[in-house]
């Protein structure tokens, strides 16, 4: 087998029905986290939102602390951490304290977000938010980096500010563009990130990652090639037959989609497209993958064929994540083992089950 790195993705029990006492929710993941630690999983991944529903993640820092504390050798991250939400100063800082209790085990995923209704809430313009995380990296990396930070931007100014810690890792903790658009992925070449992929099939992923490869080598960046992550829905039981029939019941059923759940309820809505993206949603790439989510919806056959989805026996999977990886050209693999309204068991048995066949495969 080839060497793949695997990642855990975490919603934090943010499909549940929210009975539960959020501090034994965080508990709960909390002791995941560390049973993944001890069986030699690569790293941990949560997402953050805001105005959400599924909102369990509104700081990730906050939480991965908790996890760093729990684990050893576990990497830790988010995919990602909302850019246009933070002061720069105070992300930098606080990542930067996570990656010094943790003694250098973090990824930083980073975003610009995706639907409008987040930022129409806080009252931050959504069209200007690709150029806002521009400028919110920017001072990040200063601040990893300098004594002090002297800035004059469109969105901030800081005069001889002196940010505090600096990183545990030198010069700083891997830093990650969660990528779709074409756009994104040309950012990310240029600025010579890591990039990461969950929502296209992956015929499309394929496609985007070869140009981001293409356009990165053409940038003349001194080497090494960043890393690229995928993320994908995953189950395993002992045979085929089982795990079909298991992932089949959840796949598709039980998740918030965009455009309805609780959030279609309110009085701003989705925003000022029921798609989500606002005007956004009418670019030819989103609305393709618009209708690639409408599909992975309704469609479990379209989940297992697209490759958005992964599911089988240790031995199944393991021939999938293969061919994956020599078609796609991804070095880490994250799985969402939690999916729907999946009883915890029964994810808990796929997870383990993933951990002990699987994992070692790819060391």
């Amino acid at each position: 087998m080839s060497k793949i790195d695997f990642a855990f993705w975490d919603a934090v029990g943010g499909y549940a029905e929210g009975r539960e006492a959020m501090a034994d929710i965080y508990d709960t993941h909390v002791r995941l986290a560390r049973e993944l630690d001890e069986a030699g999983w690569h790293s941990y991944f949560v997402i953050e939102h805001q105005n959400s529903p599924v909102g369990r993640i509104t700081a990730p820092t906050v939480y991965l602390t908790a996890v760093a504390r729990a684990t050893q050798r576990l990497r830790i991250g988010a995919m990602m951490w909302q850019l246009p939400f933070y002061h720069p100063i105070r992300l930098a800082q606080e990542v930067a304290m996570l990656d010094q209790l943790s003694r250098g085990r973090v990824e930083f995923g980073t975003g610009i977000g995706v639907h409008e209704h987040e930022f129409i809430r806080w009252g931050v313009d959504y069209y200007q938010r690709a150029a806002l995380s521009e400028e919110v990296l920017n001072i990040v990396k200063m601040a990893w980096t300098q004594d002090e930070v002297t800035f004059a931007g469109k969105y901030f100014q800081f005069d001889e500010a002196l940010p505090q810690p600096k990183p545990y890792q030198n010069p700083h903790p891997p830093i990650w563009a969660a990528v779709h658009s074409d756009a994104a992925i040309d950012f990310a070449a240029r600025h010579n990130l890591h990039v990461a992929q969950n929502l296209d099939t992956d015929e499309v992923v394929a496609r985007k990652f070869d140009l981001f490869r293409k356009t990165w080598r053409d940038a003349a960046h001194p080497g090494p090639m960043p890393r690229v992550f995928l993320m994908r829905n995953v189950h395993v039981a002992e045979t085929d037959e089982k795990a079909h029939a298991q992932a089949r019941q959840f796949l598709t059923a039980g998740e918030v989609r965009v455009g309805g759940g609780a959030i279609a309820k309110t009085r701003i809505g989705w925003g000022s497209s029921a798609r989500g993206m606002g005007r956004d949603s009418e670019r030819p790439d989103d609305k393709a993958r618009g209708e690639t989510m409408r599909l992975a919806a309704t469609s479990y056959d379209f989940n297992i064929e697209s490759g958005l989805a992964l599911v089988g026996s240790p031995e199944t999977v393991a021939r999938r994540l293969e061919a994956g990886k020599s078609r796609i050209g991804y070095d880490i693999f994250c799985g969402n083992f939690i999916f729907g309204k999946m009883p915890p068991e029964m994810a808990r048995a796929s997870i383990q089950l993933f951990g002990k066949e699987i994992v070692p495969a790819f060391k």
